[in-house]
Parts: C-alpha cells; sequence; structure tokens
C-alpha cells in the first residue's frame, strides 16, 4: 500500500502542476473547461479500476460512491469560490493560480483530517454518531438555505487572523503574495488573502463532506483518492460553471437528500447496513433531481417573462468589494 499512496501523491501533485502550467496560467475558456471538467471525470471514475486492481471488488464500489459523494459536494464550493474572487477583486488572469494552489493546500490539510477522523473513529465507537449527527444538523440548515445567506470572507475567523498576522495591502502588485508598502513595510497583498480563504473554505467543506465519505469506507486510501480527484476537477469546473451557477436553484436541496442519507448511515450503523448500490442510486437519483427541478423552474420562468413564485431564487450573488480604508497598520 505504500507504493499505492506514493503513487496517487505523485500524479496528484503533476495534476496540479499540469492545470497550472499547462493552460499557460490563463483561465480556461468555456469549451477548453468543458474538455478537462469531462476528462478529470473520466480519470476520477477509472481510477476505481486502480482500486480494484490494489485492493478487491468491494473496496473499488466504496470509492466510485464516495468520488460521487465528495464531486457533488465539491459543486457548493464552487458558489463560495465566486463569492471570494468577487470579494477580492481577484483578476482574471490571476484566478487560476488561485485556485490551484488553494486547492493544492487543502488536499495536505484534508489528508491530516482523514489520517485524525479515522484514528477517532477506530478508537471511539460514538464518534460514529457524532458525525451522523453533525452530517444531519448540515443537511437541514443546507436545505433551509436562503439565497440571502451570502458569505462575508472578511467577517470571517480566518480573515480576522491574516490581518493580526500580516497587514493587508489596498492593491495587487502583479502575482506576487507580498509587497512592501509606501513606508517601506512588508504586507500581504489580496492575492494572498485570497489564496488563503479558498484553501480556508474549502477545509471547512470537508467537515462536510468527509465525514460522509466515512459512512460508505473506512479504509483512508480509498478516501483521501476520492477527495483528490474530485477537488482536481474542480479547477476546470469552475471555469465550466462560472456564470452559470444561479441556474442550480435547487442545488442545495440535492445536496441536503445527499448528507441526509449519509447521515442515517452512520446513526443506524448498528441495525442498517444498505448495500454500496443503494448509496450509489441515492446519491445520482438525488443529483438527477435536482438538476431536473432547476432546468424546470428555468423554463417556466423564460415562459412567464420574470421570477416565478413558490421556487428559491438563484444562487449567491457576489460579495462586495471590501473597503479600501479597512487595510491594517
Amino acid at each position: 500500500m505504500l507504493l499505492a499512496w506514493t503513487a496517487l501523491a505523485a500524479f496528484v501533485a503533476a495534476a496540479l502542476a499540469l492545470d497550472l502550467r499547462g493552460h499557460g496560467g490563463k483561465p480556461m475558456s468555456t469549451r477548453t473547461a468543458l474538455g478537462w471538467s469531462l476528462a478529470w471525470t473520466a480519470i476520477g471514475v477509472a481510477f476505481a479500476l486502480v482500486v480494484l486492481l490494489v485492493q478487491d471488488g468491494a473496496a473499488a464500489s466504496e470509492y466510485l460512491a464516495g468520488f460521487l459523494i465528495e464531486k457533488s459536494l465539491s459543486l457548493d464550493n464552487l458558489f463560495v469560490f465566486a463569492i471570494l474572487f468577487g470579494f477580492f477583486q481577484v483578476p482574471e488572469r490571476l484566478r487560476l493560480k488561485v485556485l490551484v494552489y488553494g486547492i493544492g493546500g487543502a488536499i495536505v490539510l484534508r489528508t491530516a483530517f482523514i489520517l485524525v477522523g479515522a484514528a477517532a473513529l477506530d478508537a471511539f465507537h460514538a464518534t460514529t454518531y457524532v458525525l451522523g449527527a453533525l452530517l444531519a444538523f448540515t443537511a437541514v440548515k443546507i436545505a433551509r438555505q436562503a439565497d440571502d445567506d451570502r458569505v462575508d470572507p472578511d467577517r470571517t475567523l480566518v480573515m480576522r487572523a491574516l490581518r493580526r498576522v500580516v497587514p493587508l495591502s489596498d492593491g495587487y502588485d502583479g502575482e506576487r503574495l507580498l509587497t512592501r508598502s509606501a513606508v517601506g513595510k512588508r504586507v500581504a497583498t489580496p492575492l494572498l488573502a485570497a489564496l488563503v480563504m479558498v484553501a480556508a473554505f474549502d477545509v471547512m467543506f470537508a467537515i462536510d463532506s468527509i465525514p460522509a465519505i466515512f459512512a460508505i469506507t473506512r479504509d483512508t486510501f480509498v478516501v483521501f483518492a476520492a477527495n483528490a480527484f474530485s477537488l482536481l476537477g474542480m479547477v476546470s469546473l469552475y471555469f465550466l460553471l462560472d456564470g452559470m451557477l444561479d441556474r442550480f436553484r435547487y442545488l442545495n436541496v440535492g445536496l441536503a437528500a445527499i448528507l441526509g442519507f449519509v447521515a442515517a448511515k452512520l446513526l443506524l450503523v448498528d441495525v442498517w447496513h444498505p448495500p454500496i448500490a443503494l448509496s450509489l442510486g441515492a446519491i445520482v437519483l438525488a443529483l438527477a433531481a435536482a438538476a431536473l427541478a432547476s432546468m424546470v423552474a428555468e423554463r417556466r420562468e423564460a415562459r412567464g417573462g420574470g421570477t416565478g413564485a413558490g421556487g428559491p431564487p438563484p444562487g449567491p450573488q457576489t460579495a462586495a468589494k471590501p473597503n479600501d480604508s479597512a487595510t491594517v497598520a
């Protein structure tokens, strides 16, 4: 298994380098993003064959279920990424770099989270019920999420901590993460803040998604692989869906259904052991139903010539730019 871990880690590092350098550091066109999204999804699914060869069919099925869960939950991250880029006024040419480095950092942090989570589940059976309750609470919260529940990056604990550690400049200085102020003091650019926030928010999402996959399998290699491949595809997926995210108005309902299902698995772990095929079917059905409902609502509005009643409005809007006078001395 050590060889499998090493090979997978090397592949992830190479994939991130390809995402960063393979496009000349420039944002992807819609056609390019579509091609890469399909390619990464195909590679992620095909990795089940590697798991089959390294382990067995049961592990391969668990990987596929975990990959679908992580892939579907990663869609929610894209809303936050869009808000962060608007909040920090990240130039188009720098967004690819922020995504790649932010996701790379998130993979490293998620690995530690996975190892700690696995150890806790092995040592304390009650942890399973705690995670189940957490997922059930999250499912309800996501299902009731309103359009005006916007993220304000400037009020987050991470952003406040960053401002305490290093002053933040008002503007960008090319691709530099650190620069010097007019008085010669070392300060961070908004690019560093955006990078830190992308990684931080992804780790926050991991608090929901990793317990969800632990309901499918306790195999840390499978959990890590599913997380890694779902995150690798997020760069191209962002550029593919950028500007279209508000059409997925019922995404929160689909994600809530998925989290509710895996929460039930954790809470009933001692009395209910559903087959992997049922988990796969539930995930696919929830996503398909959410997508179909979104399409139907959009077509009804198009025929009605405006916002229809009875359905939630489109997704989160971009947050306002932070006040330039908020620079920390």
